[in-house]
């Protein structure tokens, strides 16, 4: 199999750590991890929703929406000023630690960014992770106004790098992500960190990787 000619990441989960939010829900509970697991949960369900009844929000009010979700569904208090420190913990989600390095072994390919999150969201965490300079796209939903995995959302990429999708490779570490983006044409690399079993959608991954850094070694770069 040739190369790809350019690599696209899917953001939340796969170059940035969602439950990095965990420190900032100590504020407001004993148990952050509940919090964040049920956050995150609705967050992805709410975004299914709204693209099947064609009622789009963009993934900062989505993402809000979940989150209120959370805490009455936990029973957790949270004043205003909480709740809105826990939201700006998102414009600053950690990344995953091989990330840099990963990228910085791509040197030399065409690397970028397709996510669920808003333009702001991703410029906010692209920049805060120091990542801006290694991409040369961060492709939001907000193009389309609906949300992975619906094909509109993956045609963006071959759109803006100008070539086929099974000439991309398009990786997340959401498997749902990696059946939507193998059902539209994309060679795909799932990065499994938590060694689950794949979706049974009738579909899998070209690649699958632990950490992002085995990518090379993966695709024999």
């Amino acid at each position: 199999m040739a190369p790809p000619k350019a690599f696209v990441f899917d953001a939340y989960g796969t170059l940035f750590d969602v439950h990095s939010v965990i420190e900032a829900g100590r504020a407001v509970t004993a148990d952050p991890q509940a919090l964040s697991t049920l956050w995150r949960q609705k967050q992805l369900e709410y975004t299914w929703l709204r693209s099947l009844m064609g009622r789009y929000e963009d993934f900062w009010a989505v993402t809000e929406a979940a989150l209120r979700f959370a805490l009455r569904r936990l029973g957790i208090a949270a004043a205003e000023a909480q709740v809105q420190a826990l939201m700006d913990a998102y414009l600053s989600l950690a990344c995953f630690p091989e990330v840099k390095a990963a990228l910085a072994s791509l040197k030399g390919a065409r690397l970028g960014i397709l996510s669920n999150g808003s333009p702001r969201m991703l410029e906010a965490a692209v920049r805060s992770s120091g990542l801006t300079a290694s991409l040369e796209h961060v492709l939001s939903v907000d193009a389309v106004k609906t949300y992975k995995p619906s094909p509109k959302v993956y045609d963006l990429g071959p759109r803006a790098f100008e070539l086929a999708a099974d000439e991309m490779l398009f990786v997340s570490s959401n498997a749902w992500d990696i059946a939507g983006a193998k059902a539209f044409g994309f060679l795909t690399c799932w990065c499994n960190r938590a060694n689950a079993p794949m979706e049974e959608l009738g579909l899998t991954a070209d690649y699958e990787v632990t950490r992002l850094d085995e990518l090379p070694i993966k695709l024999g770069l």
